[in-house]
């Protein structure tokens, strides 16, 4: 991604593997998930549009979150942090991760101070996940 909002991984496993294995790798890092958008499922309900399995993962870590709107009750409207897996074939997904330190800094007119703390925390919380799905990859070479 150019100008990149995040990270990116791919991964040898099947779309619902690789899927669990995210939800897994952010549980560890104490992000639950919020909501799970089924794009395959939302285009062709509502475009009748064949698309690859996409799901979009609205994930959220509840101490950061609070800390979050606490300092910048305008930071709702960036959360919560999303990842998105999709297949790339029957055997292989691409996990995208939000940066939200990049997230932030996008913000028109910046945001409170206190969000730098939170957001380099997030941050570093979401390149673990990376690190721990990259070790997926590598292992199965």
């Amino acid at each position: 991604m150019p100008e990149s909002l995040g990270f990116e991984v791919e991964l040898p496993l099947a779309f619902a593997a690789a899927k669990d294995a995210t939800r897994d790798a952010l549980k560890k890092e104490g992000f639950g998930i919020l909501t799970e958008i089924d794009l395959q499922a939302a285009f062709k309900e509502k475009l009748g549009r064949d698309f690859r399995p996409y799901a979009i993962l609205g994930a959220c870590n509840p101490p950061l979150a609070f800390a979050a709107v606490t300092a910048d009750p305008a930071i709702g409207l960036l959360l919560p942090c999303n990842v998105t897996v999709e297949a790339k074939d029957a055997r292989h997904s691409i996990v995208r991760l939000v940066d939200p330190q990049a997230m932030l800094s996008s913000a028109p007119g910046g945001l409170a101070p206190q969000l730098k703390p939170v957001a380099d925390d997030a941050s570093e919380r979401m390149g673990r996940v990376l690190k721990a799905l990259g070790g997926i990859a590598r292992d199965a070479t």
